[in-house]
C-alpha cells in the first residue's frame, strides 16, 4: 500500500510540475529542450499514476 501510495503521489506531483513547465513556455522565454523535458516528464507521471493501482494498468 506505502508502494502505490508513493506511486501516485510521484506521478502527481510530476505531472502538476511538468504541466506547470509547458504552460510557463508560453510566458517565459525557455529553451525548446525544457519544454521536451517537460512532456517525457508528463508521460512519466502518467504512467506512474497508471500503474499506482493493482490488477492490469490502463
Amino acid at each position: 500500500m506505502a508502494t502505490d501510495t508513493r506511486k501516485l503521489a510521484v506521478g502527481g506531483g510530476l505531472l502538476f510540475i511538468c504541466s506547470v513547465v509547458i504552460i510557463m513556455l508560453g510566458v517565459i522565454d525557455f529553451p525548446v529542450v525544457v519544454g521536451a523535458v517537460a512532456a517525457l516528464g508528463l508521460a512519466a507521471g502518467a504512467l506512474l499514476v497508471g500503474t499506482s493501482e493493482g490488477g492490469r494498468p490502463v
